[in-house]
């Protein structure tokens, strides 16, 4: 990928992650990504495509933070790797900011106007319970898993992080107290 192509999806990520993604035009995001209106309909065909791209590398970046979190934690059971994750999305709610879901904060704002955006974001969802059952949770662990994470995730935004970290990491030891 090309430097100013990643310079357009990050400067995009980290304004659609503060602001929304109708609250931000594509001359904002060019001129503060540096490059021309041009250079970004060379890599780009819409906002939405440029979305799509934002959406699919914060994805990406998520599940390979998360998988590092696993390996190098060495856990061998649901347990213990259910514990090692809720911790690294700690950790990832700290440095990659605590302003809610960009998923679904994508989903509110394109429901009715783009179903492609709609679909990446379900799919995502989908991703996470489905990383939980190839980490060994079952179907109804991985669930409930899945909906602690984006109970922290949500919660995070208007809460202390400190707070909901010391929740979300006691509800998940007692999720998986057998």
């Amino acid at each position: 990928m090309s430097k100013k192509r990643q310079d357009l999806v990050e400067r995009a990520e980290a304004l659609f992650y503060e602001n929304g993604f109708h609250a931000i035009g594509l001359k904002r995001i060019v001129g503060e990504a540096g490059v021309a209106l041009m250079t970004l309909y060379n890599h780009f065909d819409s906002k939405e495509d440029l979305i799509l791209e934002v959406l699919n590398q914060r994805g990406e970046r998520y599940f390979s933070y998360m998988d590092e979190a696993v390996s190098k934690g060495k856990a061998e059971d649901a347990t213990s790797i259910a514990r090692l994750l809720a911790d690294s999305h700690i950790r990832w709610l700290r440095s990659e900011g605590s302003n809610g879901c960009m998923f679904l904060r994508a989903k509110e704002e394109y429901s009715f106007e783009n179903q492609q955006i709609v679909k990446q974001v379900v799919a995502h969802k989908e991703s996470l319970r489905s990383f939980f059952l190839t980490h060994g949770m079952t179907e109804k662990k991985a669930l409930q898993l899945a909906m602690l994470f984006e109970g922290a995730t949500a919660l995070a935004e208007v809460h202390d992080l400190d707070d909901v970290a010391n929740e979300f990491t006691d509800l998940v030891r007692m999720l998986f107290k057998e």
